[in-house]
This record gives structure tokens, sequence and C-alpha cells, in this order.
């Protein structure tokens, strides 16, 4: 029998500040819960936009300190983009998987495989003399990890935390969002053995909880001045584990759509 998931909670948490490099994330999630009278409880779920991971951990990079290698030239003629912005984008990734012209899809070199690196320059302060974007994480999982250690206090034993991020998508417009990180449960729960409503034995079937949790909080969080980048989620049936989110990621060998 499959557990129930008719009822769930999802609350963003209000006022949340602008995040600076170096500030102490859980410091800052502890307080605005405090102040949103939430406290966390055993089998809650914290999801976290990658943005202010990022902001926080200085994954900030500087065009102007990029000089772009020759490769990197060729590409940006190809595809567009300003030369150090793709120079960084390479730097980021093990391979270029699509082209064109506006357009570079490359396999990150976590394993994502999402425009421009997932390096952004939206909701983020810049000037034109001296241009700066935003760089994924280094270790995404370990910043999930650490943000779930620091935020586990008292008798609270059981937190899971999920570090979101938007892509485009193949094949369908507008953008979708997913996990690029995750601690404390069961990323992708396999249903292979399961029953269905006839009886029928699943033998394919994995889902990928953390990217319906990640998908269903980014509604919360919206993707301009929403100001929301913290969503709690509470009533998640999942499973605790801590292998992280690298068994979401699906071989090169055995991806059909590349």
């Amino acid at each position: 029998m499959c557990p129930s998931r008719a009822h769930l909670n999802l609350l963003t948490l209000p006022d949340f500040p602008l995040v600076c490099p170096g500030d102490d994330l859980a410091e800052l999630i502890s307080t605005s819960l405090q102040k949103a009278s939430l406290k966390l409880e055993n089998g809650d779920v914290l999801v976290i936009a990658q943005k202010i991971v990022s902001k926080a951990e200085n994954r900030y990079a500087y065009l102007n300190q990029i000089i772009p290698t020759t490769k990197a030239e060729q590409l940006a003629l190809e595809v567009e983009k300003d030369p150090r912005l793709v120079q960084l984008i390479l730097d980021e990734s093990k391979e270029v998987v699509a082209k064109r012209p506006g357009v570079l899809i490359v396999e990150h070199k976590r394993g994502f495989v999402h425009a421009n690196a997932g390096i952004d320059q939206s909701n983020i302060s810049s000037s034109e003399n001296d241009p700066r974007v935003l760089l994924l994480p280094e270790d995404p999982d370990k910043s999930a990890e650490k943000l779930c250690h620091k935020l586990k206090t008292g008798q609270l034993s059981q937190l899971s935390i999920i570090i979101n991020d938007s892509a485009g998508r193949a094949r369908k417009h507008g953008s979708f969002v997913f996990a690029i990180a995750t601690n404390g449960f069961e990323a992708l729960e396999n249903m292979i053995g399961h029953r269905d409503l006839y009886d029928r034995e699943m033998v394919v079937t994995e889902v990928a909880v953390a990217d319906e949790l990640a998908a269903a909080a980014s509604f919360l969080m919206g993707q301009a001045n929403e100001s929301a980048p913290v969503v709690l989620i509470r009533g998640a049936q999942i499973k605790p584990s801590n292998e992280g989110s690298a068994m979401l990621i699906r071989d090169k060998n055995k991806d059909l759509f590349r």
C-alpha cells in the first residue's frame, strides 16, 4: 500500500531579507520562521531557492575578470553571447549538448542538462561597468547537508532540504523547476513491485519526489520580485535517506533524448 498524500501544506516564509555573501542562511531561515510564528517539526521539508544559496556562498563571477579562450570566442559567435559568459559556461560544464543563436545547452559538472550551466543574471545586483553573474553552488548536496545540520535543533530529528532551480524544457514552452540538491530523504522513489489500481505490478516506475516537491514550492516562490525564496512543506510522506540528489541524474548512456 502506497502512503497517502491527500493533504499537503505549503507555506512561504514572509519578508525574507536579501541575501549577501557570507550570510548565515540557516540563521536567516530560523529568524524568518520565528517571525512567522512557525517552528520546524519532524517530517518537514524546506525548499530553498538556489539563488540565495549561491549568494550566501559568494558564487558571483565578474565578467571583466574572465579571459575567454579561442574556443569560447568561436562558440560565442555561434550562439551570439558574450564570450566571457560563454567561457564561464564552459568552465562549469562537462560538454555542450545543443546550440543555436541565443541558446547554449550544456551538461553541468553536476550532471544537470540545461541552458548556460545554470549561470544567471536575473535577481542579482550588478553594474554596467562591472557586470557580474551568479553560478550554481560548488557542491549543492553539500550545501543542503550543511543547512540541514544547522537547522536541526532541539528534538528535531527528521528534516529534509531541497535546493531548487528553474530551467527550460525540451518540446514545451515555459520553464520548469527541479531539485539540484537534496538532503534527508529519498529523492527518487522506486515504485517497482508496487501494484496499480488493477493489481498490475509496476515494472519501471520511479517517482522523482524531490522534483515534484521542488516544483510545487516554486509555484509559491515565483520567478520575479516575489521575495519568497524559502517554502516550508508539511505533510509530505517521504522516506528518510542520506543518498542526496545524484540518484536523480540519468546516466548519459541511458539518455535517449540526447
